[in-house]
């Protein structure tokens, strides 16, 4: 009985980080692979370095992206970090 008593305090803390930091970082890699999946052309992303793009072309693990008028780049798929929402 002793050692339940001893041992109930670590697993109720396992719960809690489990809870609190596991599965929601697990939620937010579904979402964003499910993101990441459903990309199609002309889609407005936001790249982890700021930029606004427009999804030119779709590749397995690359993305070919105008930047403005002229400007095609590839990248890859992860380096985007959400989809563009316009405000409208």
């Amino acid at each position: 009985m002793e050692i339940i008593s001893q041992l109930l305090p670590f697993v109720f803390l396992i719960a809690i980080m489990y809870y609190v930091i596991i599965r929601p970082q697990q939620k937010e890699a579904k979402a964003k692979k499910e993101m990441l999946e459903s990309l199609k052309k002309s889609d407005k992303v936001i790249t982890n370095g700021g930029f606004i793009v427009v999804v030119h072309k779709v590749e397995d693990n690359f993305l070919t992206v105008k930047l403005n008028d002229d400007t095609l780049v590839k990248i890859t798929k992860d380096s985007i970090a959400k989809k563009y929402e316009d405000e409208a």
